[in-house]
């Protein structure tokens, strides 16, 4: 349970090129481009970024929708040793505004520029373990959105074990059709490309499409998928899902609860033979922390336990003095190890109210504070039971509500309001407004 402390997100892809350069790295929408031709263009951009001042401690801006050069763009940043920041084109241009202000990248790539003349030769690596890869910015209490930033090692820690856990081959396909500006979308984009698998990207929009979906997995031979337990349920609920049973090897599952229901219809919609695992992670520890293999009809509490911590991570259910609460009894979960963020960026004060100092560990070691109560089982495996405070899941998204209040409450007409999440339809919460 070692991962190798001293690589990066690029030395990860590297080893891959240099062992099967003319494997299929990446599928998008009927072009397939090996290793080789991903690295040589990669470098390119690479070198035109560098020329720029790309380098460790700068940070870059990617707005591209989900394409084959997305895929390229991320690949240079971290290769150039800068660290990437995501900006989805369908996000508002306030919101947009604010994390470039609050960021300040060095560039923005909204398109790639022609680097045919470059050299395409490989690059020696740039970044240490211990520089950002990237910056991933979440919803703010205060009406700002505030800027994850991961190092390296936290983010290969996290693929290291990935790969020993779900054991990705050649012979793999991982689709890529989460949103950018979410963190899941790292694993989707890096580990299959750190493990010689192909990636299969999704077009732009196809993420919303249960029946895109299922073709795409069909047609693509896609064995290995992500879903948000609710993305999930609106899934299973199309008859072409049933389809994907013979090409599927595992489903992960994170980003809310997954109930136990959905649970038990993915099994009788596409068969016991497709692994589903559960897992569990805040974007300030490197995406996730904990996982489960569900086994519906093995979960005596009613729920789908979270599971159990991954490499060199710890979780502990504390309570208000920060004491081991007995199992069984519900607390407050905090994450040590290496995963955990550097802290949000240019946020000194709210990186050291949410990062604390560990009172069990090493001098220096810090304890992240999740906000999520849960509990452990006789088992040995966490269960999730829900938040200490006013924050939500929507889809997957991580949203305060006060700062969708906060915004609102700018509004010259808006005296009061409150912001609740609503489930009118089962499967399909809405946010509501009330002023």
């Amino acid at each position: 349970e070692v991962a190798d402390g001293g690589l990066t997100l690029d030395g990860l892809f590297a080893r891959r090129v240099v062992s099967s350069p003319g494997a299929p790295a990446v599928v998008f929408e009927g072009r397939v481009v090996s290793y080789g031709e991903l690295d040589a263009w990669v470098n390119r951009l690479a070198r035109w970024l560098i020329g720029r001042g790309a380098g460790s401690g700068a940070v870059v801006a990617v707005a591209l929708p989900r394409s084959l050069e997305l895929v390229v763009a991320l690949l240079a940043v971290v290769r150039s040793g800068a660290a990437y920041l995501p900006l989805d084109p369908g996000y508002p241009a306030e919101r947009v505004a604010l994390m470039v202000e609050d960021a300040e990248p060095l560039l923005t790539l909204d398109q790639l520029p022609d680097v045919s003349g470059l050299s395409g030769d490989s690059l020696e690596v740039r970044a240490s373990s211990d520089d950002a890869a990237y910056v991933i910015y979440t919803s703010g209490s205060t009406g700002r959105p505030k800027g994850v930033v991961v190092s390296h090692r936290g983010i290969v820690n996290r693929l290291e074990w990935m790969q020993a856990r779900y054991q990705l081959s050649a012979d793999d396909r991982v689709l890529q059709k989460t949103p950018v500006s979410f963190d899941v979308s790292v694993w989707e984009f890096f580990w299959p490309l750190a493990a010689g698998a192909t990636l299969v990207v999704a077009r732009p929009e196809g993420h919303k499409d249960p029946v895109y979906l299922a073709d795409v997995i069909v047609r693509e031979g896609v064995t290995t998928a992500h879903f948000v337990p609710s993305m999930l349920s609106a899934f299973l609920a199309e008859p072409a899902a049933a389809g994907c049973a013979g090409v599927l090897r595992r489903v992960l599952c994170s980003g809310e609860e997954l109930p136990v229901a959905v649970a038990e219809r993915f099994v009788s919609v596409v068969g016991a033979g497709v692994e589903l695992h559960n897992l569990y992670g805040p974007t300030e520890a490197s995406v996730d922390v904990t996982s489960h293999r569900v086994v519906p009809g093995e979960l005596p509490s009613g729920r789908v336990p979270i599971g159990g911590p991954v490499w060199n991570t710890r979780a502990l259910v504390l309570d208000e003095w920060l004491r081991p609460v007995p199992v069984g009894v519900a607390g407050e979960l905090y994450l040590a190890g290496v995963q955990l963020a550097r802290g949000y960026l240019n946020r000194p004060g709210l990186t050291a109210e949410r990062f604390v100092a560990d009172p069990t560990g090493a001098y220096g070691e810090r304890l992240y504070r999740t906000g999520d109560i849960a509990r452990w089982t006789r088992d040995g495996v966490l269960e999730y039971l829900g938040r200490a405070d006013d924050q939500v899941k929507v889809r997957g998204f991580r949203i305060e509500l006060g700062e969708v209040e906060a915004v609102l409450g700018r509004h010259e007409a808006v005296a009061q309001c409150a912001v609740v999440v609503r489930e009118d339809r089962p499967g399909d919460p809405r946010l509501v407004a009330y002023v």
